[in-house]
């Protein structure tokens, strides 16, 4: 008898999105990992680093080491990386605004490792215009921040060619609401503005080279059909741009390379342990399709919405991966659904929905104008609320949260170590280890590269052997990225908010409104509300949806979106004579910004102003900022918005009559 066993493909690179506290400790997680049969790695970054500043700058308080690890200079990134060799990794790092600079540090690392640039292999995320649109942590406006894309990829093709220089990230705009049709649209109009920006700038022989480096990473939701049709629409759509648009002949310079990270917004606090079933099911969307599958996988641990993940929270998702691609026999087949006529069928009204939307950004002058229009923006706000209003009346379904909420109590979320918290010391060490390393630098090496860096950008060269220079002399993240402020200068993205439609929201958004009008009445003027995201988390779609629902309720609104200091929020309290003062805070970052925020508020003599606060906050937190003086607090199992815009107009009402 004859071997009829089909030969099996190799999978797909299995990863972990992790970093935290120190350069130290999250290489412990990552070669605890490596260990454990993972083949890549993915690299989370604080928020400091991703908006390009040092860990003692003072936005960067509270937020250091929070959602990522803090990389200030080569140093931080020699230990990141210490007893990794980088030749022989694939590296995702999830980095936009400083993308020029996180991998002049990596390459520089490499070197100094004895590795050839030539020899790395990796994606730098490096994915600007989602982030006016989702997730916050630009730092430029956006034809300087496409030059900066095009520096990088114009000098990672000659240089380091096994490299992908940009990897669009449509996977932040569904978390920001977008139905399938925009995510589709949204990103591959971002490809098409990326695109535009390369091909002035590089040889026409080369250009084909170019576009098969261009990467995407993307999201999977819930809808298992919908998304597994998503992904084989975009595979489509992709080759089609490139060879109709760009006139790419070579079929594999076309191909849709993809990683991917499942939905972590269907995540959920309630019932957590539901959370590995969806992870699941998200995953086989992006597997199980061989024409479509994704490149590289990467899946959160079932409790990211209760907060920081414990090692053996990431080990469960790592052999989820391992399982789907070791014990089943799903590599040995070719692609399942070829010829099945209902997936044929919602892949062409996708297509045709993509277009639609691909067209109107096409008539505005493409992505750029878009996002400076507030365009996508405005409908991502639009297509959230919907999202929500859907969850809120029942007509969507979340186990756990609107439906079947009885539940026993979970010996997975009980005792002591259910989650894992950064240390609060960590922050003060790794400042401590900045200034001993800025002590110990040659000072004048560290001028010279950085006279040289901005010489490059004030002159319109490429940046990237500049930086590289300036990663070995000793250059700090935040001084790369202060040079390029004096050169670019500084941006702030349009909310969406003012020009969002309103949600009619049936009968209880009506009996809202008829209380905002009645306590009005009884204030003498219109209920003000302030909505403030201190700190430094960009991840805005909770307060812009709590911004909309409030104006909808009849408010006044205050909104001027992310990246505000203490300061500036209790200024502006000042200012506007608000009511009542909400802060969202998704990074883990609420205890020293809201109590700041509180503090500053009672000095300036405000502090009968209630304030509320939002986000992923434990137990144990809730306590700390309700004694701190905190009026309410509200995390993700508070999903129905409406009733929390009542709870707050009542909290104004009992202020006013106290006072």
């Amino acid at each position: 008898m004859t071997d009829k066993t089909p030969a099996r493909e190799k999978p797909w690179l299995f990863r972990t999105y992790s970093g935290h506290s120190s350069a130290a400790e999250s290489n412990k997680l990552y070669r605890t990992n490596l260990a454990k049969g993972q083949t890549g790695l993915s690299i989370a970054f604080d928020l400091p680093t991703q908006t390009g500043y040092d860990s003692d700058h003072p936005l960067a308080k509270g937020e250091v080491g929070k959602v990522g690890v803090p990389v200030c200079h080569i140093g931080d990134m020699i230990t990141l990386f210490q007893d990794i060799p980088l030749e022989k990794m694939n590296t995702s790092m999830t980095i936009n605004a400083p993308a020029a600079w996180l991998l002049s540090l990596y390459i520089a690392t490499a070197e100094r490792q004895g590795a050839a640039r030539s020899s790395l292999n990796g994606t730098t995320q490096n994915d600007v215009i989602k982030e006016y649109l989702s997730r916050g942590t630009y730092i430029f406006a956006p034809q300087p921040s496409l030059k900066l894309t095009g520096d990088v990829i114009s000098f990672t093709y000659r240089e380091v060619p096994k490299w992908n220089p940009m990897n669009v990230c449509s996977y932040h705009l569904q978390e920001a609401g977008a139905t399938p049709e925009q995510e589709l649209a949204f990103a591959l109009a971002t490809a098409i503005a990326v695109l535009d920006t390369v091909k002035p700038i590089v040889p026409e022989a080369d250009f084909e080279q170019v576009v098969s480096r261009i990467s995407f990473f993307v999201n999977a939701g819930i809808r298992f059909v919908t998304e597994l049709c998503k992904m084989r629409a975009f595979t489509q759509l992709w080759d089609e741009i490139c060879r109709e648009r760009y006139g790419v002949k070579d079929e594999k310079a076309r191909r849709f390379r993809y990683g991917v990270q499942v939905n972590s917004l269907g995540l959920t606090e309630q019932q957590p342990e539901n959370n590995v079933y969806r992870i699941v099911m998200e995953m086989l969307a992006v597997v199980l399709s061989k024409n479509a599958r994704a490149r590289a996988v990467q899946l959160p641990a079932w409790n990211e919405a209760l907060g920081l993940p414990r090692p053996w929270d990431q080990q469960w998702s790592l052999r989820l991966q391992q399982i789907m691609a070791y014990e089943s026999d799903l590599l040995e087949f070719g692609d399942i659904f070829d010829g099945s006529i209902e997936i044929e069928r919602k892949v062409n009204e996708l297509m045709a929905g993509a277009r639609e939307e691909l067209a109107r950004i096409d008539e505005m002058g493409g992505a750029v104008n878009a996002v400076e229009s507030s365009y996508m923006k405005q409908k991502l706000v639009e297509s959230n609320a919907r999202r929500i209003g859907a969850i809120e009346a029942g007509e969507q379904i979340v186990v756990g949260v609107n439906k079947w909420t009885e539940t026993e109590p979970s010996p997975l979320t009980t005792g002591d170590g259910s989650i894992l918290t950064v240390d609060p010391r960590s922050e003060a060490e790794q400042i401590e280890r900045l200034k001993a390393f800025r002590a110990g630098r040659d000072q004048s090496a560290v001028e010279a590269a950085m006279a040289a860096l901005r010489s490059a950008a004030g002159e319109g060269r490429n940046v990237m052997e500049p930086s590289i220079a300036c990663a070995h002399a000793g250059v700090t993240t935040g001084e790369w990225s202060q040079a390029l402020r004096e050169v670019f200068g500084e941006y702030r993205a349009p909310t969406g908010v003012a020009r969002a439609a309103a949600q009619s929201g049936g009968d209880k958004i009506g009996v809202v409104r008829t209380r905002v009008d009645q306590v009005s009445a009884e204030l003498g003027r219109r209920i003000k509300m302030l909505v403030g995201k201190p700190g430094l988390d960009g991840h805005s779609n909770g307060a812009e949806q709590i911004a909309v629902r409030a104006r909808d309720a009849g408010m006044e609104v205050v909104y001027e979106g992310i990246r505000l200091t203490p300061a500036q929020i209790v200024n502006a309290a000042l200012e506007e004579g608000v009511h009542v003062v909400g802060l969202s805070i998704l990074s883990g970052s609420h205890i020293p910004l809201v109590t700041e925020v509180l503090d500053r508020m009672r000095a300036a003599g405000i502090g009968d102003i209630p304030v509320v606060a939002g986000g992923i906050i434990p137990p144990e937190d809730e306590k700390i900022l309700l004694a701190a003086g905190c009026a309410r607090i509200y995390t993700p199992k508070d999903y129905d918005i409406t009733a929390i815009m009542g709870d707050i107009v009542e909290l104004v009402a009992g202020r006013a009559k106290a006072a």
